[in-house]
């Protein structure tokens, strides 16, 4: 099993957003240090705890700083963007980090209304993720009526983030899967991914290959990985009373703060999803979930308020799996 870093640029309470593109790639030089297969940023755009929207740039400079890590989208959001734009950008990083760019691809259109507004994208417009698939990979494999450039012999590899009927569209597709989010508590999903590998279509010699992705964190003690799993548990919460993701708090400002018996049940169930816990503990989560799945690969999205405790668990987490 492989084992890969999902780094989203969260921001902090009362840091400058900056920091949290500067920690993105500490993270990433860190995550080749110990070991990781690949390190992947995300696409969120006006979101107060994600520095984060263009992930070609932030890519740029993780490249510039490693040297043998894959890197990649997790994910680019085709539906806000020309397919040839899309293209150009990662056919610029694929030229100048050869054999380790990953473009990862979703169909989220923003978060709110008002940031949905501004992105020009009107959420009963005509559903064309599935043509904008294929416009693209015609871009990337040098096959489409238009030339993207730098033009290439090596093809940078397209994998779909897909949650339900997305999982069945990378089978017709032939593209590698990103599954996460809520699908993964599904009883449904080991049916799911069955259907994906027995309905595979292969595209230019390709094999069906599923990523879980999900928040993984590792302590000394299962109560210390908790701890370090509160704050994004807290701002999910908050998010679904708000309607704003908000940046990471302190756990002892978490803590000391008021829980509206609403707030607990989701934090709660949010730390439940989680795997975090002791190294044996996390093992024993991980094996049950490759077990579940036959995973090829393992990404952990987790972040945490303490960047240095979020190395650690990172390092803790790589030397699991050997």
């Amino acid at each position: 099993m492989q084992l890969s870093l999902l780094d989203r640029s969260r921001t902090r309470v009362g840091v400058p957003d900056a920091e949290a593109l500067e920690a993105t790639v500490a993270r990433a030089v860190h995550a080749e240090q110990v070991g990781y297969e690949r390190f992947w940023v995300a696409e969120h755009h006006a979101v107060p705890g994600i520095a984060s929207g263009t992930p070609a740039v932030l890519l740029a400079a993780i490249g510039a700083r490693t040297s043998r890590i894959r890197i990649g989208s997790g994910g680019v959001m085709l539906p806000l963007h020309q397919p040839l734009v899309v293209a150009e950008q990662f056919l610029v990083l694929g030229a100048l980090h050869p054999g380790r760019v990953d473009l990862g691809l979703g169909r989220s259109v923003g978060f709110t209304a008002p940031v949905r507004r501004v992105l020009r994208r009107d959420l009963d417009a005509v559903e064309s993720f599935e043509g904008d698939l294929a416009e693209l990979r015609g871009y990337l494999e040098g096959t489409a009526e238009v030339t993207a450039r730098p033009a290439t012999d090596r093809v940078v590899p397209m994998h779909l983030l897909a949650t339900g009927r997305g999982i069945d569209l990378a089978a017709r597709l032939g593209l590698p899967v990103v599954v996460g989010g809520p699908v993964l508590d599904s009883d449904e999903l080991p049916e799911v991914l069955g259907r994906y590998r027995r309905e595979f279509r292969p595209h230019r010699g390709s094999t069906p290959r599923v990523t879980i992705s999900l928040d993984i964190t590792v302590a000394d003690d299962d109560a210390a990985a908790r701890d370090l799993a509160l704050p994004e548990a807290w701002a999910m919460a908050l998010s679904r009373q708000t309607g704003e993701f908000p940046p990471l708090e302190p756990v002892a400002a978490i803590r000391g703060a008021s829980w509206p018996a609403q707030v607990r049940r989701r934090v709660d169930a949010s730390l439940d999803r989680a795997v975090a816990g002791s190294p044996a503990t996390v093992r024993r989560r991980l094996e049950r979930l490759v077990e579940r799945t036959y995973a090829d690969e393992v990404m952990s999205s987790a972040s945490t308020y303490d960047r240095d405790a979020l190395l650690v668990s990172d390092r803790l987490l790589r030397e699991l799996v050997t």
